[in-house]
């Protein structure tokens, strides 16, 4: 497929006007080849994928590598002498050409993103924006549920191994707000317009005082949840040419749980 027709049909639907003010989507390394036929996607570019590309022969196959976090994140004079192997996995990358490209908050916020399709995985029904937070998105689950079978319906769902519940709010759960990522501070506009129970991740300790101190709810999941984003876009892209080649790369590994 024509590289500049992709990229102009992913910038119309995940436009990079809305990412957020701090973020860094867009193209990160390398520059486009005119045709893009075989497409890597992995929630990170890093060392580990760099490796897989080397071990499975794909170093001179892969035309484009789609990323949902930034490989550079923030200015990229700063980061890469601060960081010296990503400098050189920069280097690599430039040599070889082969061009990281990276849709982060805007996949996030846009539809048919990161966040309808964890409410998708969960089966919610009447899915919408949060008036005050849109990134994240509310609905109502199929039927009510106590927030700890709740909890493991959602990790079944999201194809998780766990989860941490902060149980301090209504026992039955009826309506469920969810942002991908650390998004905990979206926590308390998703209890002021009424949703039973919020899921993020990578809540501090204060968030989860402040949950129990006004009564509320939270599922705090893995960050590694975003996982989901090769299964959905791959999907995108399909449906923008049926013919390209798309390789998912699940390279992040959830941290080991050791309990008592």
């Amino acid at each position: 497929m024509n590289t500049r027709s992709l990229i102009s049909r992913l910038g119309k639907k995940f436009p990079k006007k809305s990412a957020a003010e701090y973020d860094y989507p867009g193209l990160q390394v390398a520059k486009f080849h005119d045709e893009t036929n075989n497409i890597l996607l992995a929630l990170d570019f890093d060392r580990f994928v760099f490796e897989y590309m080397e071990n499975e022969n794909l170093l001179d196959k892969i035309d484009l590598v789609i990323t949902h976090h930034p490989f550079i994140y923030g200015k990229r004079r700063d980061v890469l002498s601060n960081d010296e192997e990503k400098n050189k996995l920069f280097l690599k990358m430039e040599e070889l050409n082969i061009p990281v490209f990276s849709l982060h908050t805007n996949f996030d916020t846009c539809k048919d993103g990161m966040n309808d399709a964890l409410t998708e995985a969960l089966c919610l029904e009447d899915i919408k924006p949060l008036e005050n937070y849109p990134m994240a998105r509310g609905g109502r689950l199929p039927k009510p549920m106590k927030a700890e079978d709740f909890s493991k319906y959602a990790i079944e769902k999201l194809d998780l191994d766990y989860a941490h519940l902060i149980n301090s709010g209504k026992e039955i759960i009826e309506t469920v707000a969810i942002v991908g990522g650390g998004g905990s501070r979206a926590r308390k506009v998703a209890k002021e317009e009424g949703y039973d129970i919020f899921i993020s991740g990578d809540i501090p300790h204060y968030a989860r005082r402040d949950i129990c101190i006004y009564n509320y709810n939270f599922l705090d999941v893995p960050h590694e949840v975003e996982q989901i984003f090769m299964k959905q876009f791959k999907k995108i892209l399909l449906s923008i040419d049926s013919s390209l080649n798309v390789i998912c790369v699940y390279q992040e590994k959830l941290p080991k749980l050791i309990c008592k």
